[in-house]
Parts: C-alpha cells; structure tokens; sequence
C-alpha cells in the first residue's frame, strides 16, 4: 500500500535529523481514543509518517485503526473515532528508522497480541539494537512476523515467555532486548509503560481528572490539560490498573544515558525534561554559543524554527540585535506539485524565504540546531547571500554529528555526515561561509545543566551522535559491519 500522500517533498528535513516516534496512552477516561488523538498531535513533530491508535471497550474488545499521514488528517473524523470505544487507549506517531521507510501499513505501530490470558498492544519509541539476531532466533524457533519493524519483536518474545500475567511476559522480553525503548502498551484492563535501564528516550507521567496518561513528552499532557506528576525513571515499569500506579524494577541498575539532542532538537521547546524547560535549555545553548565563538556582526537570525532559541540567547549574550531574517512559510507542509526536477531545485526557498529589506548588507549571524550532510546549510547561505548581505557566519547550537544514532533517531549512513569526513575548517570552505563554529561538547553539557561540563570518564548523557561513543554497542550495525570509534579517533 502506497503513503497517503506520494508526492510529499520537503526541501529541509531531508537534511535534518528525525526523531522514530512518540507514544501517548490513557486510562480511565470516557472516549480515551480521543484523548489518545490529541495527545499524538501534540506529539506530530516526533513522527509524521503514519500513526495509529488501539483502544478498548469490554462490550467491543480491542479495536485499532492505522493510517498514513498526519494525525489531523486521519484522527480527526467522528467516523473513525467512533470505532475506537473504551476508557483505555494507546497511540504511536511514527517516522521509520529500523524497516521499510513508509513500505506498508503493517509497520505502522501500536501492535497487537493476542495470548492465552488476552490481547495486548505496544507501541515503542526508540530503535532495537538486537533487533537482527532476535529476529532470527524467533524465526527459527516458528514466530511468523508480520511486519519488518524491530518492535514487533517485543510481541513474539512475550509470546514465548511462560509468565502468568502480561507485565511479566513484557518484562521478560524487554530484558532481551538492547538498545533504546519507552513503550507504552496496554492489556484489556491495565496501562503499562516502560523505559530502557539507560533511559535514552523520554516517557512522563500524567493525571487527567480520574484517569492516567502516559506520554513521550509534557507538552502533549497540556493540550488534553493533564497534570504532570513525574518522569517515569530509566529502568522503571509503571503499571496502571485503575487508580492504582505500580512501580517495578524489572532491570538492573545502569547510570542514566538520557539523548541530549533531545534538549537540542527533538522535543518541543514548551516541553519540560528533568525538571528544565526545553525553551530555557535551547536559549542558554545560545548564550554558551555566544561565549565560545564570539562573532563581530550586525544581526543573528535564526534558521526557523528549531534555531530560534539559541539565536535569542545569543543574541542577548552577544549584544547584537536578534532578528527575523529567514521567513517560514507556515502552510508548505506539503507541495500539491510532483516534486519534478525544477520543484526540487527550487530547494529550501519552497519553506524559507529571506527578508531582504533587513539582510541587505548586513553581516549576519545564522544560528542553526545542527549541520548534518551540509546541503540545506549551503542553500541557505546562498539565500542570504543573494538577498544582499555582506558576511555570512553560521553558529551551531550542537557539536558536530560526526556519527550515526542507532537508538532510534534516522541518521544518514556515517560517510554522508559532513563532520564525519570533514574538519572545522575544511566545513567552513565548504558551505562557503565567512566562519562556522559550533558549541563544543562541554558547552552543551552546561547548557543542559551540568555546570562542570562533561564527565568523560562517564558521561551523563548519550551524545553518540558527537562523541562516537555508544553506551549499547550497537550490535546488529556491527554485524554489518559498522566500525566503531577507535583510540586513534
């Protein structure tokens, strides 16, 4: 079965790094797929390929729907919501990384499992490392898949467990499994969520008047106006069963490796993670910026909209004058053109555009999240350099992504990111700028809160991306062949 929409083209997230998905559950509310839709809107900015929903009545049993697209073009319509009974319910916003990149229906999450004490669904935010040779040994051992996602792995490992109860069998198999993991499933009477030993990808918990919600991110609780209690824990099971919250600690304990693009990129700025806002963080990210690679210029403009946090910050550590000098179209979600030669050499100008009146020979600052293969960074210098100004310097709010992410975020192979090849300066000449700069590790360590900077030693989150460091050994990639970092490097 075909995308939804097949002649989709975005001219800047090809050259931008995507987050796999997000996951939001409800239990204890009336209409809870409702809820569940809501919360995966707020969510869209996660995964914008496909999402579905599952729920639970005891007078209809389990019903699901999936669907290509967006989740206002799908969730939205009282006819489909209305196949979605229940006071229980769980959603997925997905945009693949492991599996077919949008190949077929079947690899759209939550999946469903139906055992011997009654059906169970998940939907998993993160990337399985294992994920090959679980395969194979499932495989071998008679489980028939019916998708290419690693997740579907969860399913076949509970089925083989010989636990009585479902969050035994999810405990089982989630001590299989390595690699990054927040799920959130659901059996016919409880809300289960859990994240990974290392807590690499996020998972809070809520209360929405005499209900529960489980959510990759607080923003999401705010639009259905849920209260936020806490994170759930790196290594914890919460099990909800009513209006009883249970805590488990199904897996031995391990130092947190939480994703620091998360504070760069990946979750919305009004979002909170460990007790900071992701606004605050972005914007002092910024001040760092403005302190290591000081820059004498006119103007700092943000690349919109992911740079616009730090670009304030630096602006205001800087004393240089903040200004809007790129302009996103809000609507250019999706081209209604085939995207034909001509259409993709038009390029970034489809979603940006340059106010000339305010760069016209001025020298500006641009203040991007990150520069990964390089070519809307060079598009974009372009712009700026045709609408008049007279110096281009670009000043990023990350250290260089030097190597590929295998805990569930779509990276391009290593040879294809611009710092994995290339140094500093040899970046600088290519993308024909006047400087570039980037923060440095440390400098992004106290930006989220670490006043020393990083522990080298043991490091307080995954920067994978920057370090070449992977806290799971990324064992399926390595059989592969992926080489991993040397002493040398």
């Amino acid at each position: 079965m075909p995308p939804a929409h097949p002649f989709d083209y975005d001219a800047i997230d090809g050259d931008s790094l995507h987050e796999e998905c997000g996951v939001f559950g409800v239990n204890g509310v009336t209409d809870a797929a409702n809820f569940v839709a809501l919360g995966l809107h707020a969510l869209q900015h996660r995964g914008q390929e496909a999402g579905g929903i599952v729920s639970y009545a005891p007078e209809h049993g389990f019903n699901s729907a999936r669907r290509f697209g967006y989740v206002r073009d799908n969730f939205t319509k009282q006819s489909l919501m209305e196949t979605l009974p229940g006071v229980l319910a769980i959603g997925h916003v997905r945009y693949s990384t492991a599996g077919s990149k949008g190949a077929a229906i079947r690899d759209v999450q939550p999946f469903f499992g139906e055992f011997s004490m009654g059906g169970a669904a998940i939907a998993h935010n993160g990337n399985i490392t294992n994920a090959d040779a679980l395969r194979r040994e499932l495989i071998e051992r008679g489980s028939i898949f019916q998708s290419s996602s690693d997740s579907e792995c969860i399913i076949h490992l509970m089925a083989r467990s010989l636990q009585r109860d479902i969050p035994a069998r999810m405990e089982d198999a989630l001590r299989r499994v390595e690699g990054a993991f927040s799920v959130v499933a659901m059996t016919r009477t409880k809300l289960i969520g859990v994240r990974d030993p290392l807590g690499v990808r996020p998972l809070v918990l809520g209360r929405v008047g005499d209900g529960w919600v489980l959510s990759s991110e607080t923003c999401a609780l705010d639009i259905i106006g849920a209260e936020f209690v806490r994170e759930i824990e790196p290594g914890e099971m919460v099990v909800i069963t009513g209006q009883m919250v249970e805590s488990r600690r199904p897996f031995r304990p391990q130092p947190s490796k939480f994703c620091i693009f998360e504070h760069v990129y990946f979750s919305r700025p009004d979002s909170i993670i460990g007790g900071r806002s992701v606004y605050e963080t972005r914007r002092q990210i910024g001040v760092e910026l403005a302190r290591e690679a000081p820059v004498d210029a006119d103007l700092v403009c943000p690349v919109p909209d992911s740079g616009t946090p730090a670009a304030i910050g630096f602006a205001h550590e800087s004393g240089i004058p903040y200004g809007m000098g790129i302009i996103r179209n809000q609507y250019m979600g999706r081209t209604f053109i085939e995207p034909t030669e001509q259409i993709r050499n038009m390029g970034v100008r489809l979603k940006l555009n340059v106010n000339r009146a305010l760069i016209r020979g001025k020298r500006v600052i641009l203040v991007d999240d990150s520069v990964v293969r390089g070519t809307t960074s060079r598009k974009i210098k372009e712009m700026i350099l045709d609408a008049g100004a007279a110096e281009v310097h670009f000043r990023i709010a990350s250290p260089p992504t030097a190597w590929p992410c295998f805990y569930g975020v779509d990276t391009p192979q290593r040879e294809k990111l611009l710092a994995a090849t290339m140094s500093e300066d040899e970046m600088r000449e290519h993308l024909g700028v006047d400087s570039l700069r980037f923060i440095s590790l440390d400098g992004l360590y106290r930006a989220v809160g670490e006043a020393k900077g990083r522990d080298n030693g043991c490091p307080q989150y995954c920067d994978a991306c920057f370090s070449g460091e992977y806290p799971v050994e990324p064992a399926d990639m390595i059989e592969k062949g992926f080489k991993l970092k040397t002493a040398a490097e």
